[in-house]
């Protein structure tokens, strides 16, 4: 099968091109060229600028893909150049999404009131009511370098990709997805406090038992790898992530008994902590998604166990380290502090 990958060399995306290519099928991303990794080189490259598909649709035509992944469609517009660009050329499509449309995502952030929405979510849950999440009441300057942040929301890519008359269209909603090549560094502010033999973590006790469904990067992959290959995707929405969503004090623990670090876990009273030693959530409000819909209709199931996941991640962080750190986020002496008052 020839599949068409917008953005298909970083993170997921790259994880993406290598399962296909890896299975035997024709491969070409579009992206900017700014790099070629690893296990990309033998995919087709086009250059261009999500922001001007159709520029590319020469060149996509030539290729003449059976289906075609959207990875990094962020707005409206991009969801609907999208369907511009493939229409008439792709029989079907896949896009990602979040699982940050969900209401109950809106009231993690305080920013729709309401009680706790009935968990887990599943994709027939209510979406958000406002939109644009992280638009804030001041929008981001023209030379910021978040700008893009105050047009981001997946719910109105969701609607112009599903509603596209010539392209069936499959969307992926994803949890938090962590693994190796993850810019986000999600495991990196505590495996930075295990090697550098510090003797405990502090977690402030009210978020140490908020739950969020995360996914390991390889896996999600194989989701949306599944989904492009099976027509019996088109036209349906798929919650994507592991069985089971561990607390945030569990999921530490994790990574503590595979990085091999022995300390403590402190659980500071809630609210006691400082920035940026807190999450900043309201923890209420657990983030816990459906999964099973993917795994009946495409036989969906994890290729890799948690434990071999976090200690791929732990194995990349270490080889990789994040060149700066947060202002304020290593202040040990501070952390010593906290830790004295407690005793």
């Amino acid at each position: 099968m020839r599949v068409l990958i917008i953005g298909g060399v970083s993170f997921i995306g790259r994880a993406v091109t290598r399962e296909l290519l890896a299975g035997g099928h024709e491969v070409a991303v579009f992206h900017r060229g700014a790099t070629q990794p690893d296990g990309t080189q033998s995919a087709l490259h086009i250059h261009g600028d999500r922001d001007q598909l159709g520029l590319a649709r020469a060149q996509f035509q030539a290729f003449r893909p059976d289906v075609a992944i959207h990875m990094i469609a962020m707005t409206r517009p991009h969801g609907a150049d999208f369907a511009s660009a493939l229409s008439g050329i792709a029989q079907r499509a896949v896009v990602i999404s979040s699982q940050d449309v969900y209401r109950v995502y809106g009231r993690l952030l305080g920013t729709e009131p309401g009680p706790p929405d009935t968990l887990p979510v599943n994709e027939g849950s209510p979406l958000r009511e406002r939109l644009y999440p992280y638009r804030g009441d001041k929008p981001r300057a023209e030379d910021d370098a978040r700008k893009w942040m105050n047009h981001y929301d997946k719910i109105p890519v969701e609607q112009v990709v599903l509603s596209a008359p010539d392209l069936p269209c499959a969307v992926l909603r994803l949890p938090a997805v962590y693994g190796p090549n993850d810019q986000q560094r999600r495991f990196h502010a505590w495996l930075k406090h295990m090697d550098d033999g510090r003797p405990a973590i502090l977690l402030d006790a009210a978020e140490a038992r908020w739950r969020w469904t995360h996914g390991y990067v390889d896996d999600v992959a194989h989701a949306i790898t599944l989904a492009a290959l099976d027509p019996r995707s088109a036209g349906r929405v798929y919650n994507v992530g592991e069985r089971l969503a561990l607390s945030l004090e569990e999921r530490v623990r994790a990574v503590a008994q595979a990085a091999g670090w022995h300390g403590q876990l402190a659980l500071i009273p809630a609210g006691a902590l400082p920035e940026p030693l807190r999450l900043g959530v309201m923890v209420g409000h657990d983030l816990i998604s459906d999964t099973s819909r993917i795994r009946a209709e495409l036989d969906y199931a994890e290729l890799t166990s948690i434990e071999e996941s976090y200690q791929r991640t732990i194995a990349w962080e270490r080889e990789n380290p994040q060149a700066t750190d947060e202002p304020g986020e290593f202040d040990y002496a501070r952390e010593d502090t906290i830790l004295a008052n407690l005793e």
